[in-house]
Formats: structure tokens, C-alpha cells, sequence
């Protein structure tokens, strides 16, 4: 499904002040695996995330499927990213003055999308939030935003579910039901990925992928 190759991340990369991100990262996810991320703040988890969704720009190579997209123009990636990846925030990004609907149906508009509210309420079915598909965000929990917000990344049936801290606002218990939501994707065959700096949450995923100053040091 994915392979990096010498992938590198420079911030102000003509500047003294540059700061390279990540290091040379050679990485493997193949079709259908359950990965966490791990590492300490500034380890650069969050860029790789970012690299991986097409949400950064990077030096090397980046193979999706057999297609390689490291040099792929702006509109050809964000046309990729709409229709394979699905994004999962840790601060939800929901329009908090939206109602739960409202905001899993975002993703549709910008691909054309036909039977949107239906395409959207199949979604919301799936996370077990039928009863807040008029409901306005911002009367919801935690919890309940975050599913509202996992709706959102699936709605356009994306192979790979990409998740940055997804647990990191939720207390325990809901972090355990929200882990089981992904396992359930990923039972599925979505790819999942997710950031986390909460081990105990990275060993309920399949593989543990440790990154520290921008570079692997277990897969």
C-alpha cells in the first residue's frame, strides 16, 4: 500500500534557522495493517502523518500502491487524498455551529459527490450516532465529536484512515471505545494509522512504528 523511501522533511530549508523534521525515513505499511506511531513531542510523528496524507511537501520518494507520487502537483494530490485517505483530528475540526450531518457530509462537496445525506447517514449508522445526525456539534461530548469526526473520514470509503492523537482529548474509557471503532475499521480492511504519544494506546494496534529526532528506531 505505501512505501517511503529517503524521505526527508527541512523546514526553512534556506534559512540558519532550518530544522530538518525527518531524516532519511524508509517505511513500509502494507495493505490492511493497524499502526500506531509513537515518540516524544517534536520526534516528528505528526509530519510523518502529514507526509503520508499528502498534507506536506518532502524530498525523496513516496510509493502509493505501485504509483509514485512524491512529485505529484497540487491538484493531482488533493484529488488522491479526497478519494484514499480519511482524516481524524485530534481536536474533531468540526463546524461547531454545524450539526453532526452537516459535517460528515463536507468531504462529498468537493468531489461532486451524488445522494450525499444518504452517503453520509450510512456513515454516521456505522459509528452508532443515528440519534445525532441533526444535533449541533457543539452540544455534543468528546466522545460523541470524535465518532461524529470518524463519520467524516470514512464517508468517502478511503483505503486509509490516518489519525493524529485521535484518543489525546478523551478520557479512558472513551479512548477504549474509540480504539474499538478503529479495530472495527480495520477489521473491515482500511489501512489505519494513528499518532499517539500513549503507549498503552499504541499496543491495542497491531504495529508499533517509534520515531525519535526525525528518524525510525523500530518497526
Amino acid at each position: 500500500m505505501i512505501e517511503l523511501k529517503n524521505v526527508t522533511k527541512i523546514y526553512n530549508p534556506k534559512k540558519n534557522n532550518q530544522f530538518r523534521a525527518l531524516n532519511k525515513i524508509s517505511l513500509i505499511i502494507n495493505d490492511g495493517e493497524f499502526c500506531a506511531i509513537i515518540g516524544k513531542s517534536g520526534s516528528g510523528k505528526s509530519t510523518l502523518l502529514h507526509i503520508l496524507g499528502l498534507l506536506d511537501t518532502f524530498s525523496g520518494e513516496y510509493f502509493f500502491g505501485k504509483r509514485n507520487i512524491a512529485k505529484l502537483k497540487e491538484r493531482a494530490s488533493s484529488k488522491l487524498r479526497a478519494a484514499k485517505i480519511g482524516f481524524v483530528k485530534q481536536d474533531f475540526a468540526l463546524i461547531e455551529e454545524y450539526s453532526a450531518l452537516d459535517n460528515v457530509m463536507l468531504p462529498l462537496y468537493p468531489i461532486g459527490a451524488r445522494d450525499k445525506k444518504k452517503k453520509a447517514m450510512t456513515a454516521i449508522k456505522k459509528l452508532g450516532i443515528s440519534h445525532l445526525a441533526a444535533k449541533e456539534v457543539s452540544q455534543l461530548s468528546g466522545g460523541e465529536k470524535q465518532r461524529v469526526a470518524i463519520a467524516r473520514a470514512i464517508v468517502n470509503d478511503p483505503k486509509i484512515i490516518l489519525a493524529d492523537e485521535p484518543t489525546g482529548a478523551l478520557d479512558s474509557r472513551t479512548a477504549a471505545e474509540i480504539m474499538d471503532v478503529f479495530k472495527s475499521l480495520n477489521s473491515e480492511g482500511k489501512t489505519v494509522i494513528i499518532v499517539t504519544h500513549d503507549l498503552s494506546i499504541a499496543k491495542l494496534c497491531g504495529r508499533i512504528i517509534e520515531i525519535s529526532d526525525g528518524e525510525i528506531v523500530s518497526a
